[in-house]
């Protein structure tokens, strides 16, 4: 009997020393990724689908705005572009379209890059569509909304500074070229 529970012992002991050598092939269940800690901890997609790494942005200031197609502060694409031609030595413009309001941006990429394109010949950067607010808002807008306040409407603005960190939010009504955004550059 002593040798039988000395052997459950020493087999016990010889599976836990195993799973403690092993590395797992998939993450743990219930275990959270380190926290990011600026904006180039993150990416998104473009329009065309294409892989955007924030982190390319390091040493630039970023303005993320929040877009859509059916609002009535789209007009304000058309200051976006010209921020973005007047300053795009100063910052990086990123649309980031979002059907979270009102359901104001309803197109797939084709159609909102065309739609862009066409009616305000935007030529700054545009992201892929993902939804930034909400219990299925994009990692990436979950963190804006920690370091400031989660979009209230479509359009509004994030100013994120060289070093990748969250310096100033803008409410929708907040115009691209105003001095409240042109001082900041």
């Amino acid at each position: 009997m002593i040798a039988s529970f000395f052997m459950t012992i020493s087999l016990a002991l010889g599976l836990a020393t195993s799973a403690m050598n092993t590395t797992p092939t998939e993450p743990t269940p219930g275990l959270v990724a380190p926290a990011a800690k600026n904006l180039y901890d993150f990416s998104l997609k473009t329009l065309d689908g294409q892989a955007l790494n924030l982190s390319q942005y390091k040493g630039k200031k970023v303005l993320l705005v929040n877009v859509a197609s059916e609002c009535g502060y789209t007009p304000q694409y058309g200051n976006l572009q010209k921020l973005h031609e007047k300053y795009g030595n100063k910052v990086v413009i990123i649309g980031v379209p979002a059907n979270n309001f009102g359901g104001q941006e309803p197109g797939d990429s084709k159609k909102i890059k065309t739609f862009c394109t066409k009616n305000y010949g935007v030529t700054f950067m545009m992201a892929e569509k993902i939804s930034v607010k909400g219990a299925d808002a994009d990692p990436l807008y979950k963190w804006l909304a920690e370091k400031t306040e989660a979009p209230s409407w479509n359009f509004c603005k994030y100013l994120i500074n060289e070093k990748g960190e969250v310096v100033k939010f803008y409410k929708s009504s907040v115009d691209p070229l105003s001095d409240e955004i042109t001082k900041a550059l």
